[in-house]
């Protein structure tokens, strides 16, 4: 069985497009949901891959429909093969029912692995020029442990300037609140340049 999941961000925006070409596309049914796409919660989209069983094609009309990240998508498709249930992108090389679409999605979870590598590189980049400007690389007062790496890189990340703060959080997978405590304790100055206000959130859960 062939089944749909169309989204939209906001309510402005129209779902026709996507449930239409999901319709001509052979699906039975066609779930749809209004959310971000930042948003981690999708009760609709919980909700149909709990209907999917072996043998199903989850269809979608773009894989950004689908993933709020390429972390998430890949934990999402994974789980779907690992249910054989299969995954079909309208508008996108993505197929998992057959040979070439999976070759794809390892392509997919190969570029994953090298974003994971290049975080741990510039983790170490950033240790090695915090030390070149004599500082000892020690745990920052107030700051876990086991979140020295996660504010190395958060620390190096920001310093480059290329990342917004939401997508640094994203790939360092901690809020923004966390974030910010991150470079308070690492003595970053967080100002304006970025579009963020010049007081970050009070909140800091560690």
């Amino acid at each position: 069985m062939h089944v749909g999941y169309a989204r939209v961000s906001t309510k402005d925006q129209t779902i026709d497009l996507q449930v239409d070409t999901l319709t001509q596309a052979g699906c039975t049914n066609v779930y749809t949901e209004v959310i971000s796409g930042a948003r981690a919660e999708r009760p609709i989209l919980a909700q149909l891959l709990e209907t999917l069983r072996a043998g199903d094609v989850l269809v979608i009309w773009k894989l950004d429909r689908l993933g709020r990240s390429l972390k998430h998508l890949l934990e999402i498709v994974t789980a779907l093969m690992t249910r054989q249930v299969g995954l079909k992108s309208l508008n996108d090389p993505i197929d998992t029912t057959t040979p070439q679409g999976r070759l794809i999605f390892n392509l997919f979870a190969s570029l994953a692995e090298f974003e994971r590598e290049v975080i741990r590189e510039r983790t170490q980049a950033g240790l090695s020029a915090a030390r070149a400007r004599g500082r000892t690389g020690g745990r920052p007062k107030g700051l876990p442990r086991k979140a020295e790496a996660t504010a190395y890189a958060a620390e190096t990340l920001y310093r480059e300037g290329r990342l917004s703060t939401q997508d640094i959080a994203d790939k360092l997978h901690i809020s923004k609140s966390t974030l910010y405590a991150y470079l308070r304790a690492r003595g970053v100055p967080i100002g304006t340049s970025r579009g963020q206000p010049n007081t970050p959130p009070t909140t800091t859960p560690l």
